[in-house]
């Protein structure tokens, strides 16, 4: 039987094979179990053969056990059973008029797909339910895995043809979730667009559906793959129930919301349905993205932090040990497209100067890459600006205790280049069509093997050849006429799975030959963020947009769903491009070192001030990194809530907390808001260390974790754009 599956997806299932508290079934009466963390989530099979939810939620004591499940009610002709049953898979047919996990379509034109229950397995992580339709050869295994240590479920589906003859999948899901019966349900979710990316939004759940979603081609920033949900009335972050929902798939997607005629929430996640099919031959088996599903009784800041330790302990590449990011250096700003080895060299000597530990060579070093018009897809060095190769810069960066990186955008083309000449066929076009360019460049087709091919050398070739410890992949531009003629007519629409696929496989051979590689994902900014490519690469970038103020707001919005210890923070020169404020040295370190700290100014424009400055910063961030990166974050005070912004984070051994503190602007004679910390053991002793800004006089150099969760700390902040930064050190 020949497996239709993408590698990244059988890599993340090795990664996810851990131990769990406990994945048990009920064989007589067909009830499915799994407990990890503070959390409990039960199926099982009713008598109608279908797979339904349970319960999700707090952890109940071993002994709970289960009766086996009832079908929903049908309310009337109108709305049958099929309906109102919270089904964790189904397909469409059989009178379904929820949203489906599986639609197909059979070549004698029969649509309709009923899947029953036919077995089932336990493994050691979780359990695998196999469906089958009524009459035909198609079977679907639901898989079901959890994690031990913050119960966060994954869920995917593995569709078999062994019906004899192809037919077109044209829609399929991960998974459904389904939530308790409730009438005060709110949904919250991130939007956005190029440089205003992780906009936080929040609607109640009514009836009907809501649809977020990307046709993009990829992830995309006008929705990100992730949900969370609580009750209206649970406005503080650490309090009430929350369940939450990520998907891990980097092409077009959607997730849908929907509340059912008897109240129920149903959330389905998968590849989008909009254009989609996939033709699916008969012995082939399709696996499905993961779809990943969580719940926390302490509010959305609780479910943030869970996230944020799933992502780190059991997502991230060399996961339960990512290394923490360096402090890194970033070209563009200072050289754009005019990169040569003594202007390199010169900004190495600069960065090194001040505590850099990676430099990152950006755009304009290949081909005849001058501007954005040309070279894109000739991945080989410019002998104009570098005569003797890569070499002697690295060399150069080397003798200053720093590595280096590279930026490359892999998937695109210019049509001024050599390759687009060569080889015209190979972006995505419809035949006889207009091929439109954004950014004067096209996408190149990876579903292609001979484009999949030519990327995964040219990279490896570069990394043979260079001592390269990073490349920033960088992907500037969303799909526009997305064909592909080489391929019979009912074949050309899987190049919406087969390009994410293959992208999937270029990253995962990429690791494997250069296991010491570490890659960002970018595009353009924040638009390939997911649980998807976060598997497969080390860092992600937010967004383009580096004003330190915005950056608050973009970073608190990028945190509900992901952890600090991905998050690229730049600092940059001020006033920025994005809205020509000008904001102090310190606001802009202390905005960026929320997260995982860059460099992207032109340091030949500093002055000795601001090298002093920058040295300062850099050390104290380094004796923070892990409890910022690796460490629980609380959102004290929110910049979308007032003036002020403040987070709070916490080591995981519990013995630091770094607190950053923002003020936009005061008014009034208003002192700062008192700061109430959190996650502090109530009877240790914490010391205050400030190391930026200033607390009120009558602040004790000491304290119990209790006087400063309940008694809180004043800080002296007035004026416009100010900042401070204070860690306490438990004694």
């Amino acid at each position: 039987m020949r497996r239709i599956r993408s590698a990244a997806l059988l890599m993340a299932a090795v990664a996810f094979s851990i131990q769990v508290s406990r994945a048990q079934s009920n064989p007589s009466q067909r009830v499915f179990r799994l407990d990890g963390g503070d959390v409990t989530y039960v199926a099982g099979v009713n008598d109608a053969g279908q797979l339904q939810t349970m319960y999700w939620g707090e952890r109940l004591p071993a002994a709970q056990e289960f009766a086996p499940p009832k079908p929903g009610q049908g309310s009337s002709s109108f709305d049958m059973s099929s309906n109102t049953t919270p089904q964790e898979f189904t397909g469409w047919g059989g009178g379904l008029y929820v949203e489906p996990d599986l639609k197909v379509t059979f070549p004698d034109g029969n649509r309709d797909l009923v899947l029953k229950y036919q077995s089932h397995r336990v493994v050691a992580d979780g359990f695998d339910v196999v469906m089958k339709d009524i009459s035909r050869e198609v079977y679907v295994t639901v898989q079901y895995r959890i994690d031990r240590e913050t119960g966060i479920v994954r869920r995917s589906a593995e569709v078999s043809n062994r019906t004899g003859a192809p037919f077109l999948i044209e829609q399929v899901a991960g998974g459904t979730y389904n939530l308790p019966r409730a009438l005060n349900y709110q949904l919250h979710y991130v939007t956005g667009r190029w440089a205003g990316e992780w906009d936080l939004q929040q609607q109640p759940v009514h009836a009907g559906r809501t649809v977020l979603e990307s046709r993009r081609g990829t992830t995309g920033s006008q929705n990100n793959p992730w949900i969370m949900v609580d009750h209206v009335g649970d406005h503080d972050q650490d309090t009430g129930e929350v369940w939450f929902a990520a998907l891990g798939w980097s092409g077009s997607w959607q997730i849908s919301i929907e509340q059912d005629v008897v109240k129920g929430v149903r959330i389905t996640g998968g590849p989008n349905a909009f254009d989609f099919s996939y033709l699916l031959k008969n012995g082939e088996t399709f696996q499905t993205p993961y779809f990943y599903g969580g719940f926390s009784s302490q509010g959305v800041g609780g479910a943030s932090r869970l996230l944020h330790r799933f992502e780190v302990d059991s997502l991230l590449p060399h996961a339960p040990q990512p290394k923490l990011r360096p402090v890194l250096y970033n070209s563009w700003e200072a050289t754009t497209f005019n990169v040569d080895e003594a202007g390199q060299m010169a900004l190495a000597d600069k960065a090194a100067s001040i505590g850099v530990e990676r430099f990152v060579m950006d755009d304009g070093w290949f081909g005849q890459r001058n501007n954005d018009h040309a070279g894109l897809g000739d991945w080989t060095v410019n002998p104009q600006k570098f005569p003797h190769g890569l070499k002697p810069l690295i060399d150069k960066v080397h003798s200053l205790k720093m590595d280096f990186g590279l930026w490359v955008e892999p998937e695109m083309v210019n049509p001024d280049s050599d390759l687009y000449r060569k080889h015209p066929d190979w972006v995505l076009n419809f035949t006889g069509r207009p091929r439109t360019e954004g950014r004067n460049q096209l996408v190149l087709n990876l579903a292609r093997k001979d484009v999949h091919d030519y990327v995964l050398q040219a990279l490896d070739k570069l990394l043979n050849e260079n001592d390269i410890a990073f490349l920033k992949w960088d992907y500037n531009r969303n799909w526009s006429e997305p064909g592909w003629s080489a391929v019979p007519v009912e074949e050309q629409k899987n190049v919406y799975v087969d390009f994410t696929r293959n992208y999937y496989d270029i990253l995962e051979k990429l690791r494997q030959k250069h296991p010491s590689v570490e890659i960002e994902s970018c595009s353009g900014g924040g638009s390939r963020v997911d649980l998807g490519v976060m598997h497969l690469t080390d860092e992600v970038w937010p967004s383009d947009n580096t004003d330190a103020y915005d950056r608050l707001l973009l970073q608190e919005g990028f945190s509900y769903a992901y952890s600090p210890a991905v998050m690229m923070a730049w600092v940059t020169d001020s006033p920025t491009w994005v809205n020509q404020r000008a904001l102090s040295l310190e606001y802009r370190f202390l905005s960026s070192m929320q997260g995982s700290l860059g460099i992207g100014a032109n340091l030949n424009k500093w002055t000795p001030e601001d090298f002093a400055k920058a040295r300062t910063m850099i050390d104290v961030y380094k004796g923070v990194r892990e409890t910022v990166q690796r460490g629980s974050l609380y959102r004290l005070m929110s910049p979308r809530e007032g003036e002020q912004a403040v987070t709070e984070s916490v080591s995981r051994d519990g013995r630091q907390a770094v607190i950053f503190a923002f003020l936009h602007s005061s008014s009034q004679l208003y002192p700062f808001p008192r700061i109430y910390l959190r996650g502090l053991r109530e009877d240790a002793i914490y010391k205050l260390r400030v190391v930026t800004g200033k607390s009120e006089d009558d602040t004790p150099q000491s304290a119990t974790g209790a006087y400063w969760m309940h008694h809180g700390v004043d800080v002296a902040l007035r004026g416009d754009f100010q900042a401070a930064m204070f860690v306490l050190d438990r004694q």
